[in-house]
């Protein structure tokens, strides 16, 4: 990819469903903050038994290669299972905060593992190298760019040499999910279902990329807001379709802005520029739902509002098409390890 691998989505997040499944020790902090969707934070002050707090994962200092049947030397490691399947393109192993007991090295291997494996499973599946061992920096964010490759992974293996602590730990990826669960009306634009945004005129309060995360805003900054325009333009976002489909609803949630959302919205085929949803009014803190006309195959739309402000999210609910559910599955299971292809019954693809 020629484009910056930190504009795709971080797969491993918590607020996408990303999780931690296993590490071999936690013992200073939690391995579950590897995933946590916000920025590390830091309490001098904070303290306990065991002694300082920290918001990310820290292990003990090692002292013997063979603990706790460890085959893998000195070093440690947690497992991860991405929110969707997903072509690994980077990842950033964030030390901030960690000073004086950062590893000094990492490596992450990735592994495809469908439907609900359990630990014996992933143990003894074939994990491959997406980034060598690499020298890491403290208080740092460690963005390493991955392996080339096209190979759909469901996990990734973060390695730290020898011990050490990591406050976030993210996986950006392109997002491919599993066909099989794409069928019927479902949310197109959703980074789980292979959406992605493509342009924006502004995200100068938060990303835009926030708009296709699951569930409802918690607070305003789980959404996207723009600065306050002083001229005669507008602010607009496109969002690539997971696959291109026939659209059915679109919903533009403006929770939890009060006094910022727009006043206005209107939502077109990024490539025709055929009009899906023409000039609308908005209401603040509300949960619009609007039918769509056009009765042709999207694969891109444009959402412009007016004449700035923030929205909480964007649903694009519409059914895949024949042609492109025929392309997208052949795709997918082509990108599968020949294991994994052959537990897949292609006629349930999209039903």
């Amino acid at each position: 990819m020629t484009e910056d691998f930190r504009a795709l989505p971080d797969l491993a997040s918590g607020a996408l469903g990303g999780a931690v499944v296993w590490c071999n020790d936690e013992f200073y902090a939690d391995a579950f903050n590897l995933v946590s969707p916000g920025k590390p934070t830091h309490d001098p002050a904070d303290f306990n038994t065991k002694g300082k707090i920290y918001d990310g994962w820290e292990t003990r200092r090692r002292r013997d290669p063979a603990r706790d049947g460890d085959s893998h030397g000195l070093a440690d490691w947690a497992i991860v299972r991405l929110a969707t399947p997903a072509v690994v393109r980077g990842v950033n192993v964030d030390t901030s905060f960690f000073r004086g007991n950062f590893p000094p090295f990492a490596s992450v291997e990735a592994a495809t593992m469908l439907g609900h494996p359990t630990l014996e499973d992933l143990e003894n599946a074939q994990w491959f190298t997406v980034v060598e061992k690499t020298g890491l920096e403290g208080d740092s964010a460690n963005v390493i760019a991955a392996e080339p490759g096209n190979q759909l992974v469901t996990h990734v293996r973060l390695t730290i040499y020898p011990d050490g602590g990591v406050a976030r730990f993210r996986v950006y990826g392109e997002a491919l999910p599993d066909p099989r669960f794409l069928g019927g009306r479902i949310d197109l634009g959703a980074t789980i279902n292979g959406g992605r945004i493509t342009g924006c005129s502004n995200m100068f309060y938060s990303s835009p990329a926030n708009v296709l995360a699951p569930g409802r805003a918690a607070i305003m900054s789980d959404g996207w807001e723009t600065a306050r325009r002083r001229d005669d333009g507008n602010d607009w976002l496109i969002v690539d379709l997971g696959a291109a489909g026939v659209l059915h609803n679109v919903v533009i949630d403006t929770l939890r802005f009060v006094g910022n959302a727009p006043g206005w919205a209107r939502l077109t085929d990024a490539d025709t520029g055929e009009e899906l949803l023409e000039y609308t009014a908005l209401l603040p803190d509300s949960e619009h739902r609007f039918r769509i006309a056009s009765e042709s195959v999207v694969s891109r739309v444009r959402l412009d509002i007016y004449p700035d402000g923030g929205i909480s999210r964007l649903r694009i609910n519409g059914q895949v098409s024949a042609a492109a559910g025929e392309e997208y599955g052949a795709r997918w299971l082509s990108m599968l390890p020949p294991d994994q292809a052959k537990l897949c019954d292609t006629a349930e693809f999209f039903e």
